[in-house]
Order: C-alpha cells, then structure tokens, then sequence
C-alpha cells in the first residue's frame, strides 16, 4: 500500500460521504460490532486491536474495516483513535458508488487484504 498514490478526498465529498472526528482514546468500533461501514483515515491515526494487541496502525489515507462491507460479518478487530482522529465513513451504498465510479478503488482495497493477510501468514 505505501507506493499507492494518495487518496483523493474528493471523490468521498462529491457522494456526501460523513466525517466522524475522534478524540484520542475514543473506540470507533469494538471486535464482534456489526459493521456498517468501513472509514478512511483523513488525520490523525487508528489502532486496529484485537485481545488487548495493535494489529496495525492506521494513518492518512489508510483503510479499515471494509471486511464487515465486504462480508457483512461482525467485525473481526476492534479500532480505536490513538491521537485526535478524522475518518470518512464509507457505506455500504457509497462503497458500491466509488467503485462503479473509481474501479482502481477496488485493486486499492484488495491490495490491503492481500498485504494483511501476507503478514499474518508470516506471523503463523
């Protein structure tokens, strides 16, 4: 992921995508929630937890969460903002949107999957 270019926030203004603003600390989303949308990272950064352990830390432009929108399973990690935050919350309807609009969006969202799930093979 680190050699995408930067997202173009732009494309989440024009289909009226929400910010949420959290506070260092604050939960966005606890393990097992059910997930009704995955957040982009516009500022600051996030802390994917899973039994009291950071998975990732998640900075500007980064992802997560899309795994609930994809599946429409609970959500697998808990996400917390490690300093003062500001996420775009992406829907299940502005998901499809931006990928019928920006298909590239697509390849952005499996290359991260592809990525996790490479370092969690490594950690087997």
């Amino acid at each position: 992921m680190s050699n995408d270019p930067p997202f173009d926030f732009s494309i989440l203004d024009r289909i009226g995508a929400p910010f949420r603003h959290f506070d260092a600390g604050e939960k966005i989303f606890l393990e097992e929630d059910l997930g009704d949308a995955m957040y982009m990272v516009r500022s600051g950064r996030v802390d994917i937890i899973t039994y009291g352990t950071v998975l990732e830390n998640v900075r500007s432009g980064g992802i997560f969460g899309e795994m609930a929108l994809i599946d429409d399973g609970p959500r697998s990690a808990a996400a917390m903002a490690a300093e003062r935050t500001e996420v775009v919350a992406i829907d299940k309807a502005a998901f499809l949107a931006v990928l019928r609009d920006h298909p590239e969006f697509a390849l952005r969202v499996m290359s991260l999957l592809a990525t996790r799930l490479r370092r969690m093979n490594k950690q087997l």
